[in-house]
């Protein structure tokens, strides 16, 4: 008996007989059951990281990854913290700013947000704020001229346009004779930002120049806090950490897990959660592939016993049917991978067009932040995925095979 007799004879038993002409129904069904699931699997982890990757440029285009404050509210030393923090390893970009809620009016419209005042030219190393202007630029704030940009939400909320006068109406009052009055200026509209839906970012919030927010709220020089950008958003943990002892017990550092920490850790346990449910898909695939390998020994006892007179050993009879199984895994996970890849890359393109066959709308921004279904494939997840469903079925091969090796050549040709 040759040495690649058991891959030769595990070759043969992959091929059907008689009427089917390539492959055994059975064979074929475990097969591609195995290569629907790692198809179906890579799809729905390309989607979920399509919708992470989605909601984190969302996210990250307007809110930095660190925050440096102090304990006393204000900072008035801020230039130099500034300067100290931009030449900090893993920080990209630093810019100050003053933020404070207050109430917008126009048009007996009234509308309460978070008023930022920024340095235009500093706010774009560490948002993308500039980019996500529909009307005018961020560079139009100039200082002591107290114009405004709105959310495009915010704007239609007030009934505003560029080139209109809001009242802003502060938190602070103002003695007068008539006694305790509101604080209260007139900004003019420069230009109308959109942030997308999904964190109300554009309903939110309104940027004025530092300057003049200084003024409005009676800062003098004093900012309330720098926003820094870094280089990994996954290292701001450790970032922070070691800016905190760094700057000392006044300091106040905070980072984009803060607030959003625990909806992306969501999403991270939604996905992993998501492997392992439809890693059953392919674990099915695995028992079916069992039932197929049972059923060809079955079959096959009069071959095996035929083998086992002629010389052959236990270990080579459990081989051939190692043989047959890894060839339907690996085969079906071949499929499964192939498929996979080609549909997560262009499943944007086949829902478009299924929606617009249809005239039916899957996904709606007011839900799902987005109005179109993303899809981002990452290389690692194909190798899980296809090492997963190769071990599997592997697995599978064992039990058929080991019975197969135990066949008594006798008792199988007892009625041949």
């Amino acid at each position: 008996m040759f040495r690649p007799a058991a891959l030769f004879i595990g070759l043969r038993y992959t091929r059907a007989k008689k009427r089917n002409h390539f492959i055994s129904f059975i064979s074929l069904m475990s097969m591609l059951g195995i290569a629907l699931g790692i198809l179906v699997l890579i799809t729905v982890l390309s989607v979920m990281n399509g919708f992470d990757k989605e909601i984190k440029k969302r996210v990250f285009s307007m809110v930095p990854a660190m925050t440096v404050a102090s304990v006393f509210n204000s900072l008035a030393n801020w230039q130099e913290v500034e300067t100290r923090l931009k030449k900090y390893p893993g920080i990209t970009g630093v810019a100050p700013f003053v933020s404070a809620e207050v109430m917008l009016t126009n048009s007996g419209f009234v509308q309460p947000v978070m008023l930022m005042g920024i340095l235009p030219n500093e706010e774009m190393g560490v948002t993308d704020l500039h980019n996500k202007m529909i009307t005018g630029k961020l560079t139009d704030l100039k200082p002591h001229e107290f114009d405004i940009i709105l959310g495009e939400d915010l704007a239609n909320r007030l009934a505003a346009n560029v080139g209109d006068k809001i009242t802003v109406l502060t938190p602070q009052v103002s003695l007068s004779i008539a006694g305790v009055q509101p604080r209260l200026k007139r900004f003019k509209v420069t230009g109308i930002f959109r942030a997308g839906s999904g964190f109300g970012f554009d309903l939110a919030f309104a940027f004025i120049h530092l300057n003049d927010a200084q003024a409005l709220l009676q800062m003098g020089n004093n900012v309330s806090a720098l926003h820094a950008s870094i280089q990994n958003i996954y290292a701001a943990g450790a970032l922070t950490q070691k800016l905190s002892r760094e700057l000392g017990p006044s300091a106040r550092v905070s980072n984009w897990t803060d607030q959003f920490g625990e909806y992306f850790h969501a999403v991270a346990l939604e996905k992993t959660m998501m492997f392992f449910i439809l890693l059953l898909i392919i674990a099915v695939a695995a028992f079916n592939l069992i039932c197929t390998l049972v059923m060809v020994v079955n079959e096959k006892e009069a071959d095996i016993a035929i083998l086992r007179t002629m010389g052959a050993t236990p270990r080579m009879i459990m081989a051939v049917f190692i043989v047959q199984g890894a060839i339907i895994g690996v085969v079906g996970t071949l499929l499964g991978v192939i498929g996979g890849i080609a549909l997560a890359k262009n499943v944007t393109t086949v829902v478009n067009a299924i929606q617009n066959i249809f005239h039916v709308q899957f996904i709606s921004s007011s839900v799902y932040f987005i109005d179109y279904l993303p899809s981002s494939l990452e290389w690692g997840d194909v190798w899980r995925i296809g090492s997963a469903a190769l071990i599997l079925s592997l697995f599978a091969t064992i039990y058929p095979a080991y019975r197969a090796s135990r066949t008594e050549p006798v008792e199988a040709l007892r009625y041949e």
